[in-house]
């Protein structure tokens, strides 16, 4: 006889099949009745013109979504099928989510950006200060938008003494990346400008794609002139913001950093120079106070005070060195004396004056020492004080 199933088999045999054979899938559809649970878990339904499929993403995945999911929007999910057995119906747990076609934009732009920070075009080491007093802002928008608008009113209010040169470019389109390049030339080539503003209002991330061109980008990273990124608001982002000197979150903003307030530049030096000019009175005083006791009655006084220390110690010193001086002659005197004695003590005509003699045997010149050297007959020759004496030996004892 035919098998009869169960609820509950024929639902196991489902979910089986299902969560074998749909393990990763990529689903396009539009948002509908999202409904975020106090848990933190997101319920929601994906459906397009012909169906519907239910779908959760779970508190551990939808705290990592860079938006936040409404109805009404178009996205493209991953994740794997599952059955609810309890309700016999099937859904997608969902891992990952991101808005249909700007996600794969987003992929190129974050690809884009990877390769340029590899070249080193967004170092940090090449960002430039801005000019503190810049006499000319160089804006490359659009000529009609409200970004052009809001630059000049900003940089008018905030310093009128500074001139704008408009360079006008498209700022969406397939058109606008190549005249946003030659902009950028054109102001480097005749420096149109101290500081350059690139940028332009809020739109879509495809709006916003001129200023992520690959050609842009490196035209802004070569710009000799410092550069300001301004593109759309604050969450808006493009890879200029990345290779210019500096990122502005809105255009009034970057009029805002480029140039300071003049008011506030013209209380700064007046207080510099009220600063100043009293400085330069109380060192004046000063001075006058410490020259009036220089008068030509007192200042012979003065330098008498000056030079009697010094005129004392130079006649300490000369009495000191004339001391030393006549102590060592003195030493020297004596020590001359005692080896006067040592060398006429030492003198052999000396001797010979106190009664000494000097025997010689006559025939060799030999000096006589011992009574053994002479014998019976030797002649001798005998050197006294004033002459010398010459005799014959009768013998030695």
């Amino acid at each position: 006889m035919e098998h009869v199933y169960s609820i509950q088999e024929i639902t196991g045999i489902i979910k089986t099949l299902f969560e074998e054979h749909f393990t990763s899938l990529r689903i396009a559809g539009e948002i509908s009745n999202c409904r975020p649970s106090s848990t933190g878990h997101l319920y929601f339904t994906l459906k397009d013109e012909k169906a519907a499929l239910q779908a959760v993403m779970f508190k551990s995945r939808a705290w990592t979504l860079g938006f936040e999911p409404q109805d009404g929007c178009k996205v493209i999910v991953s994740g794997a099928l599952s059955v609810y057995e309890q309700r016999g119906s099937y859904q997608i747990i969902v891992e990952t989510m991101e808005l249909a076609g700007e996600g794969a934009i987003l992929r190129m732009l974050e690809e884009r950006k990877r390769k340029l920070a590899q070249e080193g075009l967004f170092d940090q080491e090449r960002k430039r200060p801005l000019p503190f007093f810049p006499l000319r802002i160089a804006v490359i928008t659009s000529p009609t938008g409200a970004a052009l608008r809001d630059i000049i009113t900003v940089l008018s209010r905030r310093n009128s003494a500074v001139s704008i040169t408009v360079l006008p470019a498209p700022v969406q389109g397939a058109e606008a990346a190549p005249v946003l390049v030659r902009q950028l030339e054109t102001a480097n080539r005749y420096k149109l400008g101290d500081i350059i503003i690139i940028g332009r209002g809020g739109g879509s991330l495809e709006d916003l794609l001129p200023f992520s061109e690959e050609a842009v980008v490196r035209a802004v990273a070569a710009s000799d002139i410092p550069v300001i990124s301004a593109v759309g608001h604050e969450i808006d982002w493009a890879l200029t913001d990345f290779a210019a000197d500096v990122r502005a979150p809105t255009p009034s903003a970057a009029a805002e950093l480029a140039v300071p307030v003049l008011d506030d530049i013209t209380d700064t030096i007046a207080a510099a120079q009220s600063h100043l000019l009293h400085y330069m009175s109380a060192r004046i005083q000063q001075v006058r106070l410490m020259t009036k006791t220089f008068t030509p009655d007192t200042l012979e006084m003065q330098f008498r005070r000056i030079e009697q220390p010094l005129l004392m110690r130079l006649d300490d010193a000369k009495e000191h060195l004339l001391h030393n001086m006549q102590t060592r002659l003195t030493d020297a005197k004596h020590r001359l004396a005692l080896l006067s004695q040592s060398i006429e003590s030492a003198n052999p005509q000396s001797i010979l004056e106190r009664g000494y003699a000097i025997v010689y045997d006559r025939q060799t010149g030999t000096v006589l020492r011992h009574a053994q050297d002479v014998s019976a007959g030797s002649k001798l020759r005998i050197k006294v004080a004033d002459g010398e004496i010459y005799a014959e030996a009768e013998a030695s004892i």
